[in-house]
């Protein structure tokens, strides 16, 4: 069996146990019928109490990640029949798969309490710890997407130790935070004069709005904005019964 290597001191004992199991499963490493570890074997793996491992596979049980079986401890979920994959894209390797040179910029960093829009966006309590930016991404020299995030650092408090002025927020996050569930919203709009210079079009220029938010369990990660100009972005899916 392979064994569970604890994480950094940075997080909470709960955040640290839960994102090591969390990233076994979602990176494949844990495959559908893997027996987790027992409560016991976490117990003394990362030193703590019984109640702390016991909260995170109760957790990780009402997120549909593992399956808690009597008597036999717990093993990593299959997926639902119904249950549809949903694709987080990297724009670094959309753009580079597309054979283009691909550009970013920070515009804007800010740790602050969430404002009362922040917490409805994000869905945390106003005044919980958040993490702002605005980031602007290019393909071959030319501005492709306006990116407002905002992320949840009473979830993800590694972040606030990112600057995020080399790597993309989504990069960082695809490739360092498992998630469980998302959902999108997809939108036309025309650009308003913010936007339209900070994309190097005309205001009123016919734009796709992209607004997705992430979680893990019951825990917000990030709420997220990304604008692109109609003529640069387009949406593809192929699907299978």
């Amino acid at each position: 069996m392979e064994s569970v290597t604890p994480a950094g001191p940075s997080a909470t004992l709960y955040q640290r146990i839960r994102r090591d199991i969390e990233a076994n499963i979602l990176s494949g490493l844990w495959p559908p019928g893997y027996r987790v570890p027992f409560e016991h074997e976490l117990v003394e793996i990362y030193a703590c109490s019984r109640m702390t491992v016991n909260k995170v596979m109760t957790d990780l049980a009402t997120a549909g990640l593992i399956e808690r079986k009597r008597r036999a401890g717990s093993v990593v979920a299959r997926p639902r029949a119904q249950q549809a994959l949903l694709s987080i894209p990297d724009l670094k390797a959309e753009v580079e798969g597309r054979g283009a040179r691909y550009g970013y910029e920070l515009l804007y960093r800010e740790r602050r309490a969430a404002r009362r829009a922040d917490a409805d966006r994000l869905g945390v309590q106003p005044r919980s710890p958040i993490l702002a930016l605005r980031c602007r991404h290019r393909t071959d020299g030319r501005p492709f997407a306006l990116e407002d995030r905002l992320l949840n650092l009473s979830e993800i408090p590694e972040a606030e130790r990112e600057d995020f002025s080399v790597v993309p927020p989504n990069t960082w996050l695809v490739g360092y935070v498992p998630w469980t569930g998302a959902e999108h919203s997809i939108s036309a709009c025309h650009a308003d004069a913010e936007a339209a210079a900070l994309l190097e079009i005309e205001p009123g220029h016919a734009c796709l709005s992209l607004e997705r938010r992430t979680w893990r369990g019951n825990g917000s990660v990030t709420a997220v904005t990304m604008l692109h100009p109609g003529h640069l972005y387009r949406l593809f899916a192929r699907f299978t019964p």
